[in-house]
């Protein structure tokens, strides 16, 4: 039996940030995974306050997409390195910037994250993923477990950009490897 390839993604990152974008932050970032392609306008974020205790007041929310699809099955390595990078940037303890990163691709959004749940499937590294978000009828489709922010208007819109601009890549990628031929 052969098995197909998966398809690629793309690589995008929701940031909290009390130090907005720095610009180290940024070249870790791409030195790690290539170019960014697009970065979101922060917005402040609103949505929960559980982050405050560790990061403090005036979290900011944006969103950076790549230039590099990926393989999906990146995404566990792909925490690790942003939980390091994290690190960095600690102070007194507590993460002053925090990174998720998560793939889309036609269909979805989904998440990697260090914390088991009930509807999050193992990836490796000790690490779990969840389908956060479902692409349907010209929009997402969130579910119970959805993080709010992701539920909200603007978020969603974001994604949708990023996802126009995923599509034109893979459309590019895939004539690239037909000329290849």
């Amino acid at each position: 039996m052969e098995y197909k390839s998966y398809d690629d993604v793309m690589l995008f990152m929701g940031v909290l940030s009390v130090k907005g974008f720095p610009q180290a932050l940024r070249t870790r970032l791409e030195e790690n995974f290539g170019p960014i392609k697009s970065i979101s306008e922060p917005f402040p974020f609103s949505f929960t306050d559980y982050y405050v205790p560790e990061m403090g007041e005036g979290i900011e929310r944006f969103f950076i997409s790549f230039s590099t699809l990926i393989s999906p099955d990146k995404l566990a390595t792909i925490k690790v390195i942003t939980n390091e990078i994290e690190k960095e940037y600690e102070e007194e303890g507590g993460r002053k910037i925090n990174l998720d990163p998560g793939t889309l691709s036609e269909s979805n959004i989904i998440l990697a994250t260090t914390k088991n749940r009930s509807h999050r499937i193992a990836i490796g590294q000790k690490l779990y993923a969840e389908l956060t978000l479902m692409y349907k009828n010209h929009g997402y489709v969130s579910f119970p477990w959805t993080y709010s922010d992701y539920k909200s208007e603007r978020v969603q819109n974001t994604l949708l950009e990023f996802r126009k601009e995923y599509l034109l890549m893979r459309k590019e990628a895939l004539k690239n490897k037909k000329e290849e031929k």
